[in-house]
C-alpha cells in the first residue's frame, strides 16, 4: 500500500505565497513569437502546459517546442496536457520546426514531447528526424531534447538520442514514493535506468523533479543520491503548482530558501548543474546547462 500526501481541500487550499507571483506574457517579442508559433502549426510545452515563465521565456524569444500532438497517452496527474488517444502523426513536423528555429535565430532549442505509447517506436523517429532537420537547417544551435518514458524499448531510446543533441533530459517529477500517485504509468527504477543509458551513449544526462507534492526533504536528498548512482549532470528542483482542479492538489509551498540549500546540497553531491527555484522548470535557463 502506497502512503498519499496529505493535500488541503477545495475550501481549504493554500493562497498561493509572494514569491510565486509572475507576470503576464506581454511585449513585441512574445507577440512575434507567438505568431511565428502559430503560422507553423506548432506545440510548445510553454502553452501547453501553463508555464509560468512563458512571458519571460517568450519575452526573450525562446521557447521549448512540443513535438509528435498535443494529446498524451499518460495520465500523470500533476500534467496540464490532454490525455487520450493521440490522432495526430504528422511526418512534416520535423521540417516545421527547424525551419521555426531559423526564422527566430534560437541559438539553443529544447524540444519535448508528449507520450505515444500506442506507436511500435514510441515516436522515436520523429524525435531522430526533428533533432536531424533542426541540425542541418542551424548548425549553429545547440539542442536540448526532453524525452518520455520508452517502457524499456532501449532500441527506440537509441534512435531517439542518436541524431546530434548536445543534453537529454528525462524528468523523475518526484520521489519513489509518491510515483504510483504522482505518475501511475510509470517506474521511478525505469526512469533511473533511462537515465543511465542515454549516459553510457555519451549524452550530457539532466532530470527535474517537482518539489510541495508531499515529499520528505529525506527523500528528496535519497532522489539525488539515486540520479548521481545513475550517471545525472543536471538537475531542475521547482515548486510543483496545480494546473487545474482536477488536478493533484498542492501539499506545500517551499520557501526559497530550502531550495537554495538544495542547490547547495546537489552540487556538493556531485551534480555539474543544479536549477533550484519555486519558479524553475525543467527548460528554464536551459542554455546555461550546455
Amino acid at each position: 500500500m502506497i502512503e498519499l500526501p496529505v493535500v488541503p481541500s477545495s475550501s481549504d487550499r493554500k493562497s498561493k505565497p509572494d514569491w510565486l507571483r509572475v507576470k503576464l506574457p506581454i511585449g513585441k517579442e512574445y507577440t512575434k513569437l507567438r505568431a511565428l508559433v502559430d503560422e507553423h502549426k506548432l506545440h510548445t510545452i510553454c502553452q501547453s502546459g501553463n508555464c509560468p515563465n512563458m512571458g519571460e521565456c517568450w519575452g526573450a524569444g525562446t521557447a521549448t517546442f512540443m513535438i509528435l500532438g498535443n494529446v498524451c497517452t499518460r495520465s500523470c496527474s500533476f500534467c496540464a496536457v490532454a490525455t487520450g488517444k493521440p490522432t495526430e502523426y504528422d511526418t512534416d513536423e520535423p521540417k516545421r520546426v527547424a525551419e521555426a528555429v531559423r526564422l527566430m535565430n534560437v541559438k539553443h532549442c529544447v524540444i519535448t514531447s508528449v507520450n505515444r505509447d500506442e506507436l511500435k517506436d514510441k515516436g522515436a523517429e520523429v524525435w531522430y528526424q526533428t533533432v536531424v532537420r533542426v541540425k542541418e537547417e542551424c548548425p549553429q544551435t545547440t539542442i536540448e531534447t526532453l524525452i518520455p518514458d520508452v517502457k524499456s524499448d532501449w532500441a527506440a531510446l537509441e534512435r531517439m538520442i542518436s541524431g546530434g543533441q548536445e543534453v537529454v533530459s528525462h524528468n523523475m517529477e518526484t520521489v519513489e514514493r509518491l510515483y504510483r500517485r504522482v505518475r501511475p504509468q510509470a517506474k521511478y527504477s525505469r526512469s533511473l535506468e533511462e537515465i543511465q543509458r542515454i549516459k553510457d551513449f555519451g549524452k550530457r544526462t539532466k532530470s527535474g523533479i517537482m518539489l510541495g507534492i508531499g515529499e520528505t526533504k529525506d527523500e528528496v536528498l535519497k532522489a539525488m543520491d539515486d540520479l548521481v548512482a545513475h550517471g545525472l549532470d543536471v538537475l531542475t528542483l521547482g515548486q510543483y503548482l496545480q494546473p487545474t482542479k482536477m488536478h493533484l492538489e498542492v501539499a506545500e509551498y517551499i520557501h526559497p530558501d530550502l531550495f537554495a540549500e538544495y542547490k547547495e546540497i546537489g552540487l556538493s553531491k556531485g551534480l555539474n548543474y543544479v536549477e533550484s527555484g519555486p519558479l524553475v522548470r525543467s527548460s528554464y535557463h536551459a542554455e546555461k546547462h550546455i
